[in-house]
Parts: C-alpha cells; sequence; structure tokens
C-alpha cells in the first residue's frame, strides 16, 4: 500500500469517527421525549458501527472478510440516516439543520462504501 492510500484510509477511519461523535454530540440536544430516546440510541449505535467495521475491514484477515465488513458499515450508514431523517421529521425546526447536514453524511459515507465494494470486485 502507498503512502497516498494509507493517508486515505485514516482519513476516511478519521471521517466515520467525527461522524460518529457528532451524532452523539446532536443527540444530547435533543428534547427528552420517548421517541428521541429511541431513536438517538439507534442513531449512535449505527454511526458508531459504520467506523467500527470500517476499521474492521481494514485488518480483515482476506478480501472476502474485507467485502463483508465494507457491507456492514454501508448498512449501518443507511440505518443512521434513517433515524437521523426520524429524528428531523419528528422534531422542531431548531433541530433540522444540524440534523440534515448528518443525514447527509450519512448518505455520502454510505456512497463511498458503495463505491470501495465496487472497486474491492
Amino acid at each position: 500500500m502507498s503512502k497516498e492510500q494509507n493517508s486515505n484510509k485514516y482519513d476516511l477511519e478519521e471521517r466515520t469517527f467525527q461522524f460518529a461523535k457528532s451524532v452523539c454530540l446532536y443527540t444530547k440536544t435533543l428534547k427528552r421525549t420517548d421517541s428521541n430516546i429511541e431513536y438517538s440510541r439507534q442513531v449512535i449505535k449505527s454511526s458508531s458501527s459504520t467506523g467500527a467495521n470500517y476499521i474492521e475491514a481494514n485488518e480483515a484477515l482476506s478480501k472476502k472478510d474485507f467485502k463483508m465488513r465494507i457491507k456492514i458499515s454501508r448498512k449501518e450508514a443507511k440505518e443512521a440516516a434513517y433515524f437521523l431523517r426520524l429524528i428531523v421529521e419528528t422534531n422542531e425546526e431548531e433541530y433540522q439543520e444540524k440534523g440534515l447536514e448528518l443525514m447527509i453524511e450519512a448518505v455520502e459515507l454510505k456512497k463511498i462504501f458503495s463505491a470501495i465494494l465496487l472497486k474491492s470486485e
């Protein structure tokens, strides 16, 4: 692996970390309703799992294992976008801007993982 490829790998690790961190901080600002508590729990799990599985993919024992971890990362990013959408659409306007930013990031991560999968074929 070239130095540039290695650098890009860690950039995505950092990006997924920052995404999970931002989601966690965002959910702390939400009002404590039953639905927000549940949606927050779910989106925190899926956003953090996105990056955790990407890290696992980088340590994969085989190409098959790598592809499976990337697929899981993609699935978790898609799930995070879903729960962020629920939060945005069931809360007041003051929570929408940041929620939409995070939702867009989740969709972008999903697209990145899809591209990685295509290139690994």
